[in-house]
Parts: structure tokens; sequence; C-alpha cells
């Protein structure tokens, strides 16, 4: 029997996030162009503890720069 999969990382979120947390983080920064570890927290309603978590991840891979408070993608940086 074949098994079905199906691809769900929304289009411009990399492939290499394997977490919910992190994809839903990252999608965020990226349609936002930008936010805040509170913006995060009051817009998508996970812990702060669990924010700064998937923020500290996504900067580990490279894909996430702080500027002062605030954090983007780093595609929009090199845009």
């Amino acid at each position: 029997m074949m098994e079905l999969t199906h691809d769900t990382t929304p289009a411009g979120v990399p492939s290499e996030l394997d977490s919910a947390q992190a994809k839903l983080v990252y999608f965020y920064l990226e349609a936002s162009e930008g936010a805040t570890a509170t913006d995060l927290h009051q817009s998508l309603g996970l812990p702060k503890l669990a924010i700064l978590s998937v923020i500290n991840s996504l900067a580990s891979q490279g894909l996430v720069e702080q500027f002062d408070a605030e954090y983007v993608t780093a595609d929009s940086v090199q845009a």
C-alpha cells in the first residue's frame, strides 16, 4: 500500500524546520516583516519562554536575526 505524504510547510518557510512552533514563529516574522518577542507572544498565544526558545533555535540556524528588540527573518535582511 502506498503512503501519501503532505508537505505541511507553508511557502517561504524553510523546509528544515521540523517544529510546528518554529514554522509558526518564522511564518509570522516573514508575514509581519519583524516583531518583538512580546508581539509574538500576544499574537500567537504561545508562552514567552517558548517564543524565546524558538527564536534562539532559529537564530542559531541563521534563519532569524535581532535588531534592537525586534526579530526579523534573515531573508528580509538580505533583500
